[in-house]
């Protein structure tokens, strides 16, 4: 069915055709008519971050920016679902157009920039959701807010979601909000990190127990700045990291007319260079932090290839554009038989 749908889908607009599919995916939790576009998996338990998921396989931030769609994401079968990112006002993002597909590649560009509705928006969705599974919520900063002052933003987006979120993300490394990624950079993410934990520790003595705080990083660090950051978030003792956000490496589209349009690339591209990433990180990092692996996912094989790169959870969005919902339960199916293969 979605092989049809895409073919429909694919001679709109990226970023028109996102919004179209949200609705379809929304009006089939509705009708009770979302058995007819996924099958979902059977349980594949997984534990990380001290939560236990009913399968490790989970929808990245950037599909439901707002948590308009939580119910219906999760009625797809993901084993989580991560909404976001949200900033503490609302902002428009870039100029349009800012999403490209690249067929050819099953890769897309964007350079969206957070665009959202801000943050009291996307509460408000949240406590409307009947939110029958696991919510991680991804925070950000607004495009107007120097880095100087950045951890007010993450902090204000973080006690406003608390209550809300199973997990809360704090994203520093999308490539399409300027002096973002100097976030990453070693002596900054020691005091950045440094204030978000202690926020973290107080709200979870204000609200009784204690939400996971988890990085995503960038899959365009060099060794030594990876170095630094596992240094960094060993020594803070972090819930997880995510590995990886979009790439600014234009390498896998050598002379493809679309190379040239600044964003972030994402699909079957980014697959080698966060997988990469993800692996140098599991070496560097304590065995105590999970890690979640995303970039690439384009079929089970892909999935059970960020588990072997020391992923617990892995999690995908572009690879949804090209494949439709039945990746879902591929990806878990895969794991399945990674795991009682005893692999």
């Amino acid at each position: 069915m979605y092989s049809l749908a895409r073919q429909l889908l694919f001679r709109l607009d990226a970023e028109q055709a996102h919004g179209l599919a949200l609705q379809a995916i929304e009006a089939a939790y509705r009708t009770g008519t979302n058995p007819l576009i996924a099958r979902r998996p059977a349980p594949l338990k997984t534990r990380a971050f001290g939560i236990e998921f009913p399968n490790p396989v989970g929808c990245a931030a950037g599909l439901d920016k707002n948590g308009a769609h939580v119910d219906a994401l999760l009625g797809l079968g993901f084993g989580f679902v991560e909404i976001g990112t949200v900033t503490p006002r609302p902002q428009e993002g870039n100029p349009k157009p800012r999403m490209f597909r690249i067929p050819e590649k099953r890769a897309v560009i964007n350079r969206l920039g957070f665009n959202n509705l801000g943050v009291d928006a996307l509460v408000r969705n949240v406590e409307k959701a009947r939110r029958h599974g696991i919510l991680g919520i991804n925070i950000g900063k607004n495009r107007d807010t120097p880095n100087s002052r950045a951890a007010e933003d993450y902090i204000h987006c973080m006690e406003r979601v608390y209550a809300l979120a199973d997990y809360i993300t704090v994203n520093i490394s999308s490539p399409n909000t300027t002096g973002l990624r100097d976030l990453q950079d070693e002596e900054t993410l020691r005091r950045f990190i440094g204030e978000l934990r202690e926020v973290q520790e107080e709200l979870g003595g204000v609200h009784g127990h204690r939400v996971p705080m988890l990085l995503k990083v960038s899959p365009d660090m060099g060794d030594e700045a990876l170095d630094g950051m596992a240094s960094v978030l060993n020594a803070a003792r972090i819930d997880g990291v995510i590995v990886s956000n979009t790439t600014v490496d234009r390498a896998e589209l050598a002379g493809h007319p679309l190379a040239g349009e600044a964003g972030g690339l994402s699909g079957e591209p980014l697959y080698a260079r966060s997988t990469a990433t993800l692996r140098k990180l599991r070496l560097r990092l304590d065995d105590s932090i999970p890690l979640v692996g995303v970039g690439g996912i384009l079929s089970g094989a892909d999935a059970a290839g960020k588990v072997s790169a020391g992923a617990a959870l892995v999690q995908f969005y572009t690879g949804l554009v090209y494949r439709g919902p039945e990746l879902i339960a591929e990806c878990v199916g895969s794991l399945r038989r990674r795991r009682e293969g005893g692999q």
